[in-house]
């Protein structure tokens, strides 16, 4: 099976543009600096959407437009111009009377595969008094492809991999082949069959409105098991419970119709809390009928 775990998505903040140390704090006092709102950057390449922005900001507002010349660094890029992305110009204007404006680039979807981990580097052209001290005026772009949302890419069969499995299976194994479908009623929601354990079933819902951070949520309260079947006796109502862990995201994919989910399983008696078993890491990736098929074949 395909190894999923090299596409990891890392998304960087805005740096602070002020510093302070030992109560000693810089202000630039209408000094005029312009930079790139962030020196390091993840931006979706999507089918649907032609263009991306890159932002360019100013500290200060000027009753006049500035233009400002956009450099592609050719040291250290490995994705292409004209072959992966384009600028819509090599200039970037910011109008008056404000203090942003944007680089428009157009990633070429269909030339990047959902594994590629592309980059290039962008530089403003202009004088060297305007350059912000420590900040520079260089940034790095990562090209992430986004493939279209279908709720239809993660039903069917898929494997289930569990790190609650790997430390309480009583069989020793970690990996499970569950069978998902689409819920009636709920959009964007999933019935996952024989989840964690047989005839138990769970709902997950998924999040597609931001490109780059597409969530996957369990709703409380879901019963995943009996406590019996792993921990060999109950602690409380002799339920498992599992519902999205507070501590870490899940986020799904939709090139390669695979999810990394973050579950708190807990056990509770007659509603009052009795305690956290852990977070636990899993993976559901989906695969064919035919896959699944040998899968059931090999005693899956």
């Amino acid at each position: 099976m395909k190894q999923i775990f090299r596409y990891i998505t890392v998304l960087f903040a805005a740096a602070s543009v002020l510093s302070g140390c030992h109560e000693r704090y810089v202000t630039y006092d209408d000094k005029e600096y312009v930079m790139f709102a962030d020196t390091m950057a993840t931006y979706p390449v999507q089918k649907d959407v032609e263009w991306f922005n890159i932002p360019v900001v100013s500290t200060v507002v000027r009753d006049y437009d500035r233009t400002f010349g956009v450099e592609i660094i050719d040291k250290g890029n490995n994705a292409i111009e004209g072959l992966h992305y384009r600028l819509q110009s090599n200039t970037v204007t910011i109008k008056a009377g404000e203090t942003r404006a944007d680089v428009m680039v157009h990633g070429i979807y269909d030339n990047i595969e959902a594994e590629d981990q592309l980059t290039f580097q962008l530089r403003l052209v202009m004088n060297d008094d305007l350059v912000m001290p420590l900040y520079g005026k260089d940034t790095k772009a990562q090209l992430m492809k986004v493939c279209p949302f279908d709720i239809n890419a993660f039903t069917g069969y898929c494997v289930f991999t569990s790190m609650f499995l790997y430390d309480y299976s009583v069989t020793g194994s970690y990996q499970r082949l569950v069978y998902t479908e689409k819920h009636p009623t709920e959009e964007n929601t999933i019935i996952c069959r024989n989840w964690l354990n047989d005839g138990y079933d769970v709902t997950m819902k998924f999040h597609p409105e931001d490109p780059l951070r597409r969530l996957v949520t369990m709703d409380e309260g879901q019963v995943a098991s009996d406590e019996g079947s792993f921990f060999g006796t109950a602690h409380g109502d002799d339920k498992i419970l599992v519902r999205s862990s507070s501590i870490n995201e899940s986020l799904f994919f939709t090139c390669g119709s695979y999810l990394y989910l973050w579950a708190e399983i807990y056990v509770e008696n007659l509603g009052a809390p009795v305690g956290t078993v852990g977070h636990f890491y899993n993976i559901m990736e989906w695969i064919s009928d035919e896959e699944a098929e040998r899968l059931k074949r090999e005693g899956m």
